[in-house]
This record gives C-alpha cells, structure tokens and sequence, in this order.
C-alpha cells in the first residue's frame, strides 16, 4: 500500500510512518521544503501547491498537520497560527486527492475532541452536538475544510483524538518532566475529565480507520475509559513513585498558558462510539496501561 502523510515529523506522524514501514508499506511524507529522497513530496499549504505527480497512484493519505495546540502560549497570533495551519493546509491536500486519477482510497485528517467543548461528565460520543470556544469553532472548520475530497467521492475519516500519552512529545512530555522532578500535581480542581489514547493505540486506530471501509466522518480516537485530571496525575505519580503533591491553581495555569489554561481545565468525556462498534482493539485501555507502555 502507498501511504501519504503530512505531519509526518510530528509526534502521530512520525510513529505512524514507522509503523507502515515496519510492515512494508510504502510512506511518502510531504514535505514543506526541497525534498531530500523520493519518499518526500513538497508541498505549500499556504499557496495550495501539491506535486501531484508525486502522488500518483497513492492508496491513502493521513494528513496529520497543524500547529500545536499546546506547543505555545495562546497569543492572538498563535490562535490564528492554529487557525490557518489547519483550515488552509486541510482544503490544499483535500484538493489534491480530489485531483488525483485514480483517486486514494481513503482521507484520514486529524481532528481533536476539542470539537465538543467543555462538557463537564456528559457523556460524548459521535453524535453528540457540537460544543463552544475557539477550539470548538476550529475543529469544525478544519472537518468542513476536506470538503473538496468528500464531493469527489472520496471516503473522509476526521480522526477525532483525544490527549495523546507519550512522553516524547505533547502535554504529557512535559507533564512526566515535571513530575521526574517531584514537583507535579493535579491541575485545577483536579476534577476535570480527560480523555486520553496511547500513542500506541493512536497509530493502531489511524492504521483502523484506513483499512476499515465502513468507517467515514467524524471517529473517535480516545480510550473507553476516560479519567478525571485528578485520577491521570495520581497514575502518573505512581508510575514514576514520585509525590503528586503540588497541585497548580487555575490562576497559575491562566498566567502561564494565557486562553490555553480554559483548555486544560476543561472537561470533556468522550466516548469511542465507532471504534468500539466496527470491533477496535485497545493494547492500553486504560490509564495505567498507557503509562506503562511508555515508562
């Protein structure tokens, strides 16, 4: 199988190309550069540019790109930075599988949780409506953004995923750097729910969503039990023995994070609905077992 995939240097990204590869597949990674080998394919989302030629015959293309959510303090500029990586860099690549003869098979883009909002405990699973706030209002834009690929008949699957555990990149890096040192804690009230998927997992249920024909539109990438932030760093210290003893104020986060810290302080319990019905299989299922696959 020919695989294309942006972001592909990412965290997800470089995990699932390694996982391809491992298994014979052929990874092309698009590249927003002069490319360096025939695997890599440039790309300039900003003026919509693809080698198309480059892409030809591929039978699926996972686009992983965007800036980082929680990479920087939310600035005005950051915010339209996480804005424009993804509603601009979405509709380039969804244009040129719509472009392409024949066309992949499947479009898998990222998309993020983040869709439904600060939810409190409710329940959240596919059907559930769309939620409010800046991550709300661009994750549905980035979904109605691979438009182009959906009115070419083209099978679309937005990845809906959850707090990624790992611990070479993403919130939880800096989360175990900080418990390492003994000086992690609850966030907030401790209260709010979070749901997460081990990078293990993430890269099986991309791999899923390409091979699973029945699955299309929004899927969600998290575990089938979620936890409270509180339950999360009470793991995480027993995993590493480290104390969990110092828990950060909701105005710390504020002065640290700027309008990231509503994110983080946010709660949303969501459920994998699909994955659960089109028979997925979790290696880490649970909170523990995430920890355990990457300490």
């Amino acid at each position: 199988m020919r695989v294309a995939v942006t972001g592909a240097s990412g965290l997800i990204g470089t995990a699932l190309c390694t996982s391809l590869e491992g298994d014979g597949h052929t990874v092309l990674r698009l590249v927003r550069r002069e490319t360096a080998n025939p695997s890599e394919v440039t790309w300039n989302p900003a003026t919509g540019d693809v080698d198309l030629a480059a892409l030809a015959n591929v039978d699926a293309i996972v686009h992983l790109a965007g800036a980082g959510v929680g990479d920087h303090r939310w600035s005005e500029e950051y915010k339209q930075e996480i804005r424009s990586s993804r509603v601009l860099g979405t509709p380039t690549i969804a244009s040129a599988a719509a472009a392409l003869d024949p066309k992949p098979a499947v479009l898998v883009c990222a998309s993020a949780i983040g869709y439904y909002g600060d939810r409190g405990d409710e329940k959240l699973t596919e059907q559930s409506s769309k939620g409010t706030g800046f991550l709300s209002d661009v994750v549905a834009d980035w979904e109605a953004a691979a438009d182009p690929a959906r009115h070419a008949g083209i099978r679309v699957v937005s990845a809906r995923t959850g707090l990624v555990v790992s611990e070479a990149g993403g919130a939880w890096e800096r989360m175990i750097k900080l418990f390492k040192a003994g000086v992690g804690g609850r966030l907030g009230s401790g209260k709010q729910v979070w749901s997460f998927i081990s990078l293990d997992d993430e890269v099986a249920a991309l791999r899923f969503l390409i091979d699973n024909e029945s699955l299309n539109g929004p899927v969600n990438l998290t575990s089938p039990h979620p936890v409270t932030n509180s339950e999360a760093t009470k793991a995480l210290a027993h995993a590493l023995n480290r104390p969990a003893a110092l828990p950060v104020p909701a105005f710390a986060l504020k002065i640290a994070l700027g309008e990231f810290s509503t994110e983080v302080l946010s709660s949303s319990r969501v459920l994998p609905q699909r994955l659960t019905e089109a028979g997925f299989t979790w290696s880490a299922p649970t909170m523990d077992q995430a920890l355990q696959q990457i300490l």
